[in-house]
């Protein structure tokens, strides 16, 4: 398309009389020509024009009914024999005896004051877990021996890796789905 076209007063005139009609975005762009469907529904909104005119229904359904002596209808009746289902054991909502146990979390440990260091007295080797808010005074991180490779000392490393399954079991537990 090389030229756009603007939305003059008799193609705006147009669009509103189409759109009244009922007719598709499609079909308008189709008539006014040098416009996208798209072109047509935005101005369709720019414009405000939410409400259409529904054609009349008795038309359409006029249209489809047929008098009931020209419509031959064959009707298939299937018999099938069906088994009655085994009945099923209902669970309970108790865990059975064989069934693994999830094992207790640990409880967080809590850090003895001198073990928290400072962003500036952080290193290579020591645990980066951030403790406390960060907008205190008080706040530090973990300082421990870190895992080497990791940037968590034991602890804080079983926090931060824990399997898909675990998280999935957690979350079911704490009532998240």
């Amino acid at each position: 398309m090389d030229t756009i076209l603007s939305w003059t007063d008799e193609r705006v005139t147009l669009l509103r009389q189409l759109w009244e009609d009922g007719q598709s975005a499609s079909k308008i762009a189709a008539q006014l020509g040098g416009v996208t469907r798209n072109a047509v529904i935005g101005k369709v909104h720019r414009l405000g024009l939410s409400g259409r005119v529904l054609k009349p229904v008795e038309d359409a359904t006029a249209a489809r009914r047929k008098p009931a002596q020209e419509v031959e209808i064959e009707t298939a009746i299937a018999v099938v024999e069906v088994e009655a289902p085994e009945p099923v054991a209902i669970l309970s909502h108790r865990l059975a005896p064989d069934f693994p146990v999830p094992a207790a979390k640990p409880e967080p440990v809590a850090l003895a004051a001198s073990q928290r260091v400072t962003i500036m007295d952080l290193r290579e080797s020591m645990c980066r877990w951030p403790i406390g808010d960060p907008t205190t005074p008080e706040f530090g991180f973990c300082g421990a021996r870190s895992i080497t490779g990791l940037p968590y000392c034991t602890h804080h490393a079983q926090i931060a890796y824990q399997p898909a399954a675990e998280r999935k079991r957690d979350r079911r537990v704490a009532g998240f789905r």
